[in-house]
């Protein structure tokens, strides 16, 4: 059997590129989704003209799949680390927290991922069904077990999970509105602190 061929190594400029275009496809894909953006806004975005960003991706398509597959990794990052040998309430507390501070710290790629779920996850559905499904039957089996153990207050796993995905994640896809409604004296930087503890409060009772 022949061997696959091998991709070869980027070169630091050529790395360093693709990180620009990426950081700047981000910036206009999480504003006007999928279907709203062009290569011409991404080119623009970056600085840079429409041939030169073409030398480094074939496409729009190309680009957001590299996005959204590095998004996938970190947004699945935190429930990797819910360990069933750990305390359910920390374990609970520490989930929370890290979806929090994901809000807080990538805002854009909570858009992004947002964006293409209204759209009907035409792009990333099979990795839905497939590693993001997987993970979440795992996790979900050890917060199942801990509540029979009568260690979390019972009800179903799944939908618990949901729950802290919808709540955490709405201080990044709805920031402006809850900004506006804390206003100044509440909205700034200590609401994700705030967030926190009373999600915490919420789910742990």
């Amino acid at each position: 059997m022949d061997k696959p061929a091998h991709r070869p190594k980027r070169t630091r400029i050529q790395r360093e590129k693709r990180e620009l275009i990426g950081e700047a496809a981000l910036e206009v894909f999480s504003q006007h989704g999928f279907r709203g953006s062009t290569i011409d806004q991404i080119a623009d975005a970056a600085g840079m003209s429409k041939p030169n960003l073409l030398y480094y991706f074939k496409n729009k398509e190309e680009i957001f799949a590299t996005l959204i597959h590095r998004l996938m990794e970190t947004w699945l990052a935190p429930l990797r680390e819910m360990d069933a040998a750990g305390d359910p309430h920390t374990e609970i507390r520490s989930y929370i927290r890290r979806k929090i501070e994901m809000s807080r710290d990538f805002p854009r790629e909570s858009r992004l991922f947002a964006n293409e779920i209204l759209q009907g996850a035409p792009r990333i559905l099979p990795l839905l069904e497939g590693e993001l499904k997987e993970l979440v039957d795992e996790k979900t089996a050890i917060i199942a077990t801990w509540m029979r153990a009568g260690r979390l207050k019972k009800s179903d796993p799944y939908h618990f999970i949901f729950a802290i995905w919808a709540t955490t994640q709405h201080y990044a896809d709805f920031d402006v509105q809850v900004r506006a409604v804390l206003g100044e004296n509440r909205g700034g930087e200590g609401r994700f602190e705030d967030a926190a503890r009373f999600l915490e409060g919420l789910f742990l009772a």
